[in-house]
């Protein structure tokens, strides 16, 4: 392939996914400063709030990150006192992590979080609800297919 026939920047797929993603984590960035969260703390938080205790490795599945990755920012979370980690009694390999009473009172002040992204878009949120789950479609896909490569 000539160089010629390369796409643009701005025709590549993902790129326009990765600057969405900088574009909406500028917006959360005051947010999730007055919160004292980063945006992967926010997602594990998140997914706290909505499951309850869970291990790391449950953890570093659902948002997507490595354990090795995930284990300083949980250290951070438990030193800001919104977690506590424990060996499972069952299984002493496996780290639980739930939330302190402070950790459970931060969601009530991370409820700004949608309506700080629906205000930047400026689009409805039904709108906004459909490009997710296109993307969500297109990464379970592209999931699925690397999986199926891996086999």
């Amino acid at each position: 392939m000539a160089m010629d026939d390369l796409p643009t920047l701005d025709a590549q797929f993902c790129f326009a996914l990765y600057s969405a993603l900088h574009a909406v984590t500028r917006a959360y960035r005051p947010v999730l400063a007055e919160l004292g969260l980063t945006y992967p703390q926010y997602l594990v938080m998140l997914l706290l709030w909505e499951e309850g205790e869970q291990s790391v490795g449950s953890l570093a599945a659902r948002v997507q990150l490595e354990s090795s990755t995930l284990t300083p920012l949980l250290k951070r979370l438990e030193s800001q006192g919104l977690v506590t980690r424990r060996r499972n009694p069952a299984s002493e390999r496996q780290v639980i992590v739930a939330l302190t009473e402070s950790g459970r009172a931060l969601q009530t002040r991370a409820g700004a979080m949608p309506a700080t992204l629906l205000r930047a878009a400026a689009c409805p949120p039904e709108q906004l609800a459909a490009m997710r789950d296109g993307l969500m479609q297109i990464r379970d896909s592209i999931d699925s297919s690397l999986r199926s490569t891996q086999n």
